[in-house]
């Protein structure tokens, strides 16, 4: 089964940066794509970006360029970097591993000044 912790949220002024973590346990991470959504207040939840098993790694289109994903198969982590930040990152992100109808509780990053 499962199980997924995410971690590193927080407050930041526009233009900063946070990295969030999403650790993994259950499964043998290392053969499965994880990807990370995100979900801002009164909408509904969207995909942010997903690195695969194989490291091929796709973004959504206003994400592309400022933020970073990545993983360790060492330690069953995904890493989030996120870059120049903007009050729309506002949002509870989640992980979420590929084929697993399971979340986590998610993180809360708030983008203000």
């Amino acid at each position: 089964q499962v199980q997924l912790a995410e971690s590193g949220g927080g407050l930041v002024q526009p233009g900063g940066s946070l990295t969030l973590s999403c650790r993994v346990s259950g499964i043998n991470f290392s053969r499965y794509g994880v990807a990370w959504h995100r979900q801002a207040p009164g909408k509904e939840r969207e995909w942010v970006t997903t690195i695969f098993s194989g490291g091929k790694i796709t973004y959504r289109d206003t994400v592309e360029g400022r933020f970073t994903i990545s993983r360790d198969n060492t330690k069953n982590i995904v890493y989030l970097q996120m870059n120049s930040l903007k009050p729309e990152d506002t949002a509870v992100y989640y992980c979420k591993v590929l084929v697993f109808d399971t979340w986590g509780q998610g993180t809360q990053v708030t983008v203000s000044s």
